[in-house]
């Protein structure tokens, strides 16, 4: 009678067969919810001993706190605005994604944890740009060359 495999054992598997459809590991990563780092990790052992090493594989690291539903739920969350989660703006921060995490499913994570989780969802480190999105570049620009050389002081006759 067949074994019957458990979650990871399964994702493993899956990921396997994905990578030898031919598909990269970032995609393979991403379709099965994990880090790429650990898919080029199990890319490494199918080469060397198929897929039934990829299958024996197993019981390392600590079981994760959020299953893959939990993680679902996560992703469909931060696509929401942060305004519908109460947050004043309309940026994810880390610790914003980490308090939201706590809210949801009552885990607490470290916020670099919190940005190992970010990236198995697919999600990647955006920094706003520094300007005001109401800003006038003509504007700016007629000042600079016109109406700040007129209010800037001239230099008088005693320290010249």
């Amino acid at each position: 009678m067949a074994k019957k495999m458990d979650e990871s054992t399964k994702r493993r598997v899956r990921a396997g067969r994905m990578l030898l459809s031919g598909k990269g590991p970032t995609e393979v990563a991403q379709a099965v919810g994990v880090a790429r780092q650990t898919v080029h990790t199990w890319k490494g052992v199918l080469d060397e001993g198929g897929m039934d090493a990829l299958r024996a594989m197993g019981g390392k690291g600590r079981p994760a706190r959020l299953d893959a539903r939990q993680l679902g739920v996560l992703r469909r969350n931060l696509l929401d605005r942060p305004t519908a989660h109460g947050f004043g703006t309309e940026l994810w921060t880390l610790k914003r994604v980490r308090l939201l995490i706590e809210r949801l499913f009552d885990v607490s994570y470290s916020e670099v944890h919190v940005w190992r989780i970010l990236g198995v969802l697919g999600f990647s480190n955006q920094k706003p740009e520094r300007r005001a999105i109401e800003r006038d570049d003509a504007a700016a620009e007629q000042f600079k060359h016109k109406t700040w050389p007129a209010l800037k002081k001239k230099p008088t006759g005693k320290n010249a």
